[in-house]
């Protein structure tokens, strides 16, 4: 006997990760890979240790500071933001699951930038929600809350697709089922829980929300 398909009512995107490839245009900013990453890494510790929101921008053009980049790096990352490209397979993805779910971002952004890099996938979004209408930034467990809050849905009956293992601190807090599309093969960061299913692609994706009402391997696939 065949089960039926089971999707959540709602799949919460991180956007600029899981989504977007950024990675690309912070490395074409910063003037190489080596440098790119060392400043999103800085920038990511600035956020996960900020507490309360504090500008997207200022954060990002400090952690450029703090990496020995000159203020041009910022400039760059900012003017190049409408170019920012989907990865691979994530529109057909959001096409599957589009009939079955209500389709949300929550973001580490500003909501100016927030919009723009949303706009990128032309998609009829239930909602998008950014760090600074949550008043924090990820993986504080409060932009997950308010998104679910939102869009009237209980984390039980959602899911969360992460761009970064962070991710997983706040929905493990919330009790958002996680899917990782860890697309540039990143270790789990120490401490983090696992997610249910870790990815370097979208492929998977619409076959395990169809699932999801039904029982689940208890161990992350990969």
């Amino acid at each position: 006997m065949t089960s039926s398909p089971s999707y959540p009512r709602a799949v919460l995107f991180d956007l600029l990760t899981a989504l977007l490839d950024s990675w690309t245009l912070w490395n074409r900013a910063a003037g190489s890979e080596q440098a790119g990453r060392s400043w999103r890494a800085q920038y990511l510790k600035l956020t996960y240790g900020c507490g309360a929101y504090l500008p997207y921008e200022d954060l990002v053009r400090q952690a450029a500071a703090d990496t020995g980049l000159p203020a041009s790096a910022p400039a760059a990352l900012e003017d190049g933001w409408e170019q920012l490209q989907p990865w691979s397979g994530a529109m057909q993805a959001l096409q599957a699951l589009a009939p079955h779910c209500k389709l949300a971002v929550v973001t580490n952004c500003s909501v100016r930038l927030g919009r723009m890099a949303a706009a990128r996938l032309p998609v009829n979004w239930d909602l998008v929600l950014t760090s600074e209408e949550a008043g924090f930034y990820k993986p504080d467990p409060a932009p997950y809350r308010l998104a679910l809050q939102q869009l009237g849905v209980d984390a039980a009956e959602a899911a969360f697709v992460a761009g970064s293992s962070y991710d997983m601190f706040g929905t493990a807090a919330v009790g958002l089922r996680t899917y990782w599309h860890n697309r540039i093969g990143l270790p789990l960061v120490a401490g983090a829980q696992a997610p249910d299913i870790e990815s370097p692609g979208l492929d998977a994706l619409p076959a395990w929300l169809a699932r999801f009402g039904h029982p689940v391997n208890s161990h992350p696939a990969r």
